[in-house]
């Protein structure tokens, strides 16, 4: 197992199911995670002070935010942190799913990544923590030719193998 950390952010304990698929796959790369519930609206200085104490820990991590409508916890944590921030915003169909338009446009200087899908959001932690753990780079190539062998097997069941 890595020593790196993800710590998952969400708004509010309705985004927990989305954060525990982010979890689930982000320790089935080897990763450490931790789930905290602290909203840039309600609980602003409840979300610094954990951002604070992550912060404190020389462990290298990524922070991925969970929040919808009015993502401003992205943007917020982006703001307080050095370690990269991936926005992964539950699905929504409220507002007709304009509301994703919250985590794509941020202000000047704050530059969370977004990505939709939980395992995804997960990769793209492990990627960015693999850069400094050759273990974990392993373990992310792995997960890729899994990936990669799960798609040529399916070309040969829908017609690859000639008959």
């Amino acid at each position: 197992m890595s020593n790196a950390l993800v710590v998952i952010l969400m708004g509010s304990k309705a985004d927990e199911e989305h954060c525990r698929k982010i979890a689930e796959a982000a320790r089935a790369l080897g990763l450490e995670t931790v789930l905290r519930v602290g909203s840039a609206h309600k609980t602003p200085q409840h979300v610094i002070d954990l951002l604070r104490q992550f912060e404190a820990d020389p462990r290298p991590k990524v922070y991925i935010t969970v929040a919808g409508r009015s993502n401003a916890l992205s943007a917020f944590a982006d703001g307080l942190v050095a370690a990269p921030v991936i926005a992964c915003p539950p699905p929504s169909e409220a507002f007709g799913g304009g509301d994703i338009f919250s985590s794509l446009r941020m202000p000047s200087g704050i530059a969370p990544a977004v990505v939709l899908e939980p395992a995804n959001a997960a990769l793209l932690a492990a990627k960015i923590l693999s850069l400094a753990d050759p273990a974990l780079a392993a373990k992310v190539s792995e997960y890729q030719k899994a990936q990669a062998g799960k798609v040529l097997s399916d070309d040969k069941m829908v017609g690859g193998a000639k008959g």
